[in-house]
């Protein structure tokens, strides 16, 4: 016995009616854990009932614990009929696990029903009590901490990455479970929202129990996601990053020394860089000072055996290129063996992070991905992982495959999804294959003074781009010239990465957003035929969505990408494809040539002019997108201008099959002569194409967005932040469908919702859209549906002047300029936590609701609900306190101008929302809407019961909506995910300090009374 869990019911609030003949509601309670349930009295006649039960204990075991989600029902009491359901709560007990994480779980929680939404408020009071257990065969992970940031959190520091962990869980899904496919909306939602929370439970224990066995303590950049394969079952899977964290004191600080690591996995502290990248951001620099090493433990993971299918497809698409080949000759030969034996070891050496310190990734292969094609129904025991573990083993060996293919050893940044249409499902995995710093390894002390002398020759800014494979055998063809940095080492012309821009990057200029969208129709088909048709789909789409992002990314001036995220998303009659990446201009490769453009036509000379003519607009083009972001490579330094350049191989340069394509070219950087990029004009297609690329209009003045948690080249950013949500559903009604037709439709859905995004956040100009995450969907036949998070911050063009303002006086002064009555979204511009805060859908988006357009939208920030602050401001009738701690929400890992000090667990969360009366709700926006601040509502009260006052690294992991217009019904699932925290403001730890030199006691006031203690 393990362990004691207790729970206390104080009272609820703004229940809804359930007598008709009283206008009240006689509430009571029942708590319920595993397989024992207390209920409360009933409390007669009232809409805020206060129960103040005694203490419910549970004796349970630590495995139940992890496993088990606490049932809270509210019911309403009748005597003669079965009692009323009101909502349930599920409160997840993981956090309460953790030895330094919160004691006791005490709130206001939203009481949530899947058919009406929140219902009313209960409060909670939950505490734990764990007893020592030194059984060795135990089969919980307790301890285990759970991070979804995909960087080491700001307040630890790393002993070691252990590497891969991965696990899945299989049930029967209850929407298909029903006897006779009789479905009560009610209960097949619940059974489904309870069945996900339990295998979530399972299968963070079942990874945790994998981190022990490695030794470590911690997952970093865990990715939770369901996949929904009707009949044959429901899956939830994950993975991560296992590592051994330490918790920072704030006394404690990184000194540069040079010690040796030695056998028993002493640290390395990591040097801070003396040249600090001029261009990279403020809240990425911490990076730079963690402490990592390489364990050499084997990745705990299940072998399995190959796919019982042959329809298989893995386009081998080792997309873009980049980092160093013979530097060091002999000695680079001894480091990369070294550091490949220890990575080698695993299973898989694949890394979830996508942020790493100074140094820490000496080479850059470019991306590697892979992409399978299943039928669900060759699986013969839907209940059985093991058919599904041999699918994912297949595409890891592939991925690990193509790394040593670029001459890596490991890859990171790696990433999974699937997308299910009826039987088929697509499988996908992606990340950037690397070479690791053998610095880091945790045994041997010959390393660090070989590394030293690596260095000498990959200066810090260019050693990441420089290529990794052999310049005579090269995986793929590539243009490769000098690094223009150090003329030492070879690089590729572009490079692709699906990683954020590393700390010591050197970048000119600014980034930007840029997308490949791209739709293929497919005929309907069932089963085999069906897979088959998509596997053949499959090549052509990589390459085309391939191609755009080159073309694009030349058009835009710049020669990298970052934080790729590719995904191909099936459906009954059509594939759609939606590339996202971050454009940036490093200065190590060389400048991007322009596009040519060249026909194939017999000589005709209106054709000819309009030749020109486009030729003329690409130029124009380019040439504006160099100064909107601020272009403008510096010259060679006088000592590398001098100094002879090595002599160049020749080699061949990529071309889109354009007849000089067998010509050998060679670039002559001293003169700067650039090869020009050529486009093949020989179809209506290809000229379409080139139409489609300079219709993509940049963001308007003052506006920047990037898919990386920050933007290249802004780093003066405020702590002014707006999270939001936006989902757009388009219906294909009255579209002849060809791929013409529906590339410019999902085009142009895609290019609205960020042009709306733009129009209702201008009152934030100058302002940047970071984190920027899309994602496509298509529920039915004929409906495409949209879904974008992301993170509006404001930064300072001119901060030494805005120096002396305060937050506030800057806050009242924007509040003061602003008319609100332009606002469709009216923002969050009072510092008052209780001032009343507007939260509705803009009209028009109600007004196209309501007529049932073929676009339908909703969008939603992220502001205090109306429910908890309308409450908040009426709860005097329950005697409870009105204070309602405002939770900030930010896809970011990090709080600008604020410091976090304390993680209190992971939130991970599932929610089902159905309705029989669409149209009543304002149609698909209101209802999306809805339920979407209801999702933010319920984050909030859960973060807010652990303590926290913030959620860092959150993410709308799933948003699958399905609609029946003609029964005015529609249901949506949503799952959330991100990491509760405690920040405090820099300004208050500022003001803190200064009082506690003045007075030399504690301070007096609540702010500056935390910051005391956090210090203390």
């Amino acid at each position: 016995m393990p362990g004691k869990l207790k729970v206390k019911i104080v009272a609820g609030r703004h229940l809804p009616v359930m007598d008709r003949a009283s206008d009240l509601t006689d509430a009571f309670v029942e708590v319920k854990f595993g397989n024992t349930t207390f209920k409360t009295d009933v409390y007669p006649k009232s809409l805020n009932p206060q129960w103040n039960s005694e203490w419910f204990k549970f004796e349970v075991d630590d495995e139940d614990l992890q496993d088990e989600p606490l049932q809270i029902t509210v019911l309403d009491h009748d005597t003669y009929s079965a009692n009323d359901a009101i909502g349930k709560v599920y409160i997840d007990i993981d956090p309460l696990l953790y030895s330094e994480a919160a004691t006791v779980i005490s709130g206001w929680f939203p009481i949530y029903d899947t058919i009406h939404g929140i219902r009313g408020e209960i409060n909670v009071v939950v505490k734990v009590d764990l007893f020592n257990d030194l059984n060795r065969f135990r089969q919980s992970s307790c301890g285990v901490k759970f991070f979804c940031t995909t960087s080491i959190p700001k307040c630890y520091k790393a002993v070691i990455i252990h590497g891969f962990v991965e696990e899945l869980v299989v049930n029967e899904d209850p929407e298909y479970q029903w006897i006779d496919r009789i479905r009560t909306p009610r209960a097949s939602n619940e059974a489904r929202q309870r069945l996900i929370s339990l295998m979530s439970g399972e299968l963070q224990r079942k990874i945790g129990l994998k981190v022990l066995e490695m030794r470590g303590n911690a997952v970093v950049g865990y990715l939770q996601c369901f996949d929904l394969e009707g009949e044959s079952g429901l899956v939830v899977r994950a993975i991560g990053t296992a590592c051994t964290l330490d918790k920072l004191s704030n006394t404690s600080a990184f000194l540069p020394t040079c010690n040796s690591p030695s056998k028993d996995m002493k640290e390395i502290p990591f040097n801070e860089d003396p040249n600090p990248n001029p261009h990279s951001s403020g809240p990425s620099t911490p990076l730079k000072n963690q402490i990592y090493s390489f364990s050499p433990s084997k990745s705990y993971s299940r072998q399995s055996s190959s796919s019982d299918t042959d329809l298989s497809l893995t386009p081998k698409t080792g997309m873009g290129s980049g980092s160093a080949g013979k530097e060091g000759g002999p000695l680079k030969a001894l480091l990369r063996q070294q550091t490949q034996t220890a990575l080698e070891q695993r299973e898989f050496p694949f890394f979830t992070l996508t942020a790493f310190p100074s140094g820490f990734l000496l080479h850059v292969g470019g991306v590697v991905s892979a992409r399978s094609v299943k039928l669900l129904d060759r699986i013969h025991n839907p209940d059985d992982p093991e058919t599904r573990d041999a699918w994912w083993a297949e595409i890891r060996q592939e991925i690990k495959s193509h790394a040593k293919a670029l001459g890596c050893h490991a890859v990171v940044g790696y990433s999974e999804s699937t997308s299910i249409c009826e039987e088929v499902c697509i499988l996908s995995a992606s990340g950037t294959a690397a070479v690791l710093n053998p610095r880091f390894l945790q045994d041997g002390t010959t390393e660090v003074c070989l590394e030293q002398r690596l260095e000498e020759t990959s200066p810090l800014g260019c050693g990441f781009c420089h290529i990794p494979y052999d310049e005579l055998n090269m995986p793929f063809p590539a243009h490769l010239t000098y690094c223009c940095n150090c003329r030492k080492q070879k690089v590729p012309d572009v490079l692709f990465t699906t990683i954020d821009l590393p700390v010591d990057a050197l970048v000119v200029g600014k980034g930007c957003l840029i997308q490949a969208r791209l739709c293929r129709l497919k005929k309907k088909a069932q089963a085999e035929a069906n897979a088959t048709s998509i596997s053949n789909l499959l090549p052509f789409m990589e390459y085309e969505v391939h191609t755009q992002l080159m073309n694009k990314l030349k058009l835009k001036g710049m020669n990298a990408l970052f934080g790729l995220r590719i995904q191909i998303t099936v459906g009954e009659t059509m594939l759609m494809g939606l590339a996202s990446a971050t454009g940036v201009y490093l200065t190590a490769l060389p400048s991007p040539g322009g596009i040519q453009i060249a026909g194939k036509t017999p000589n005709d000379a209106t054709y000819e002019q309009h030749i020109s003519h486009m030729q003329k607009k690409i130029n124009d083009t380019i040439a504006k997108n160099k100064e909107l972001y601020e272009i403008n490579p510096p010259e060679a330094p006088e000592e590398i201008i001098g100094s002879p350049i090595p002599e160049p191989r020749r080699t061949r340069v990529l071309r889109s099959q354009s007849e000089s394509s067998d010509e050998i070219t060679e670039l002559d950087l001293s003169h700067g002569k650039k090869d020009a990029f050529v486009l093949e004009i020989d179809d209506t297609d290809a000229m379409e194409d080139v139409h489609s690329l300079l219709t993509d209009v940049p963001p308007p003045s003052g506006f920047y967005s990037c898919n990386t948690e920050i933007m290249p080249g802004i780093n003066n950013w405020t702590s002014d932040i707006q999270m939001f949500t936006s989902v757009r559903v388009s219906r294909l009604n009255n579209v002849t469908l060809t791929n013409q037709t529906l590339n410019k439709t999902f085009n142009d859905l895609c290019e609205n919702l960020l042009k709306s995004l733009y129009f209702k956040l201008r009152s934030m100009i100058p302002c940047c859209l970071c984190h920027v995450n899309f994602t496509v969907a298509l529920p039915e036949d004929e409906l495409i549906q949209v879904t974008v998070t992301a993170v509006a911050i404001t930064f300072d063009k001119h901060q030494a002047l805005q120096a002396a303002k305060t937050p506030a006086e800057k806050t009242l002064q924007r509040a003061s300029t602003d008319n609100e009555e332009q606002l469709q979204f009216p923002m969050e511009l009072s510092s008052d936590p209780h001032a009343p805060q507007q939260f509705s859908p803009a009209k028009e988006d109600l007004e196209n609701a309501s007529s049932h357009t073929a676009v339908q939208r909703a969008i939603s920030f992220d502001k205090p609900s109306p429910l908890t602050e309308g409450q908040s401001r009426r709860s005097g009738a329950s005697g409870m306190s009105s204070t309602v701690p405002v939770v900030k929400m930010t896809p970011l890992s990090f709080i600008a101008g604020a410091k976090i000090t304390k993680y209190l667990g992971i939130i991970n969360m599932f929610f089902i929302r159905e309705t029989t009366s669409l149209r009543e709700e304002g149609g698909v926006s209101g209802f999306l809407h809805a339920f979407i601040a209801e999702v933010f509502a319920m984050v909030r009260a859960h973060v807010a019961a652990l303590g926290g006052n913030a959620v860092v690294s959150y993410i709308m992991k799933q948003c699958v909506f399905m609609e029946n217009p003609n029964k005015n019904q529609a249901q949506c699932l949503i799952n959330v995910s991100g990491d509760a925290v405690i920040f405090i403001r820099e300004s208050e730890l500022e003001g803190a300090a200064n009082q506690l030199s003045t007075n030399g006691s504690q301070p007096t006031n609540s702010k500056d009374a935390i910051s005391y203690n956090m210090k203390k």
